[in-house]
Order: structure tokens, then sequence, then C-alpha cells
């Protein structure tokens, strides 16, 4: 069987990895939230605000808005008050176009520069347990609420990019993410369903990780997977991909932080 025929035979000399294929699904069907494709263990245990390992870096991060830091010693509240009031919805409007700047910021950009900006105090580094306890505690309050974001504007070469990005062909495999995330959502792949690949859920726990992780460490498994390079969390080329997502998961409900396996 030829690569271009087949994606799944596209895999060629790791065809192998692939397990039960399930049909492919529709292409012009709406894109589904990561938990569509989850088990309902995962799903009660992503549901338990209890049980959800991802709310212990909630907590931390509900104190770490409270706490003063830096020159100015602020806080978060000191300008935001309330965040079940002032960032409810924030985070199903990331990533969004800087007015001050004209960068791309996705939530662990905007929290750093107002680290940066408002409270003289260093940058968090990613993956550290203090952006993820506050980019978590943020993306929490917008739970339930739909993603729309704007690609339009300054946004548009980013989306554009983001766009190509998704579509290329990478690294030793010679996959992109459409092939998988789009082309074959719902197949098996190891002991994993291939999901739509939307990142309305992260942060997210994973038990894979044993942590909690952000979608740009996400990305990065995923440039791994198929042997490309690995850009840095963070990066240009991560946030553009990460905007492509968020658009093209338009009315997907934010779902951090998510349980994924």
């Amino acid at each position: 069987m030829q690569c271009s025929r087949f994606l799944v035979s596209g895999f060629c000399g790791v065809a192998g990895l692939m397990g039960v294929l399930l049909p492919v699904l529709a292409a012009d069907r709406p894109v589904r939230p990561g938990s569509f494709y989850m088990s309902k263990n995962l799903l009660a245990l992503q549901a338990d605000d209890i049980a959800n390992p991802g709310m212990l870096w909630v907590s931390d991060g509900e104190s770490l808005w409270r706490q003063p830091v830096g020159r100015a010693q602020k806080s978060c509240a000191s300008c935001h008050d309330a965040a079940d009031v002032t960032m409810k919805g924030v985070a199903a409007r990331y990533p969004a176009v800087d007015a001050e700047s004209g960068e791309l910021f996705n939530l662990e950009k905007r929290i750093n520069t107002c680290r940066t900006r408002h409270q003289g105090a260093a940058a968090l580094a990613y993956e550290t347990d203090e952006l993820l306890a506050l980019t978590a505690y943020v993306a929490h309050q917008s739970r339930g609420e739909r993603v729309k974001v704007h690609i339009d504007g300054p946004a548009a070469p980013f989306y554009e990019a983001g766009r190509k990005r998704f579509y290329t062909r990478v690294g030793q495999l010679n996959l992109s993410c459409a092939q998988c995330h789009e082309a074959n959502a719902g197949r098996r792949l190891r002991g994993d369903t291939i999901s739509d690949g939307v990142g309305s859920g992260w942060p997210a726990y994973r038990l894979e990780w044993q942590t909690l992780g952000s979608l740009h460490r996400r990305l990065r498994a995923c440039s791994l997977g198929v042997r490309a390079r690995q850009f840095d969390s963070g990066s240009p080329e991560y946030l553009s991909l990460e905007l492509y997502l968020a658009k093209r998961a338009e009315d997907v409900p934010v779902e951090a932080p998510a349980v994924r396996r």
C-alpha cells in the first residue's frame, strides 16, 4: 500500500504502532473536545474537583493570585480583584495579540508579562509549578465557556502561520498535525484514541507525566513523536499553532484543568 493513499499505512515502517482501526470520521463534522475520546473512568476523574489532581495546581494558583510579588509588591488581585469574576471567559479568548507589543500572547505569556510590566517580578519558566498553577487557576475560571478567539487584524498573520504549520508534513515520519488529528481522529494509536487535537483542556494533568503540564509541553511531545524539531515552549511556532488550534476548536468548551491519559 502506498503511503500517499492511506494515512495509517503512511506510517510505513512504524505502521505496527497502530492498534485496532476505527472508521475515519466525517471531515465536515464539528471539532470535539478532548473529553469526547476519554474513557468513563477518566471522565469521572476529570469531573470530580476533589479527585482531579489538576485541582491541586488550581488551589496553589489561588494562593499565588493573592500573593504580593516583585518590586511593586503587588498581587494579581491588586489589579484584577476576584478572579472568578474578572477572569471568567478570559481563557476562552486566548491566544490574543497584545496591543502594546503586537506579539501573540497565550495565558502563560500574559501572566509573565503582567509580572514583568506591572509587578516588577521575574518571569516564570514554562513547566514550573508556579506558572502552571497561575495558568491553571486563570483557565479554570473559564471552565464551560466556549472558545472564541480573534484571527482578524493583527492576529491574521499569526493564524496563517499556525494553519500552515498544522498542515505541513514534518519530521522523519513526514506527518502533519492534520493527518492524525483531522483525517484520523477516533482511530487507535498504541493504547490511545487519536483526538481532534484541541487545546481547551490545558494545562492538563497527564497520567503519563504524573503531573500537570502545559499545551506546549504536549506539542513538544507530538514533535518528538514524529521525530521533528522540538521548538522551545513559548516559541512563535507553537504560539501560532496554539492560535490555529483555538480557532479550529471554536465553540468547544474550556475544560481546564483536564485529565489526559
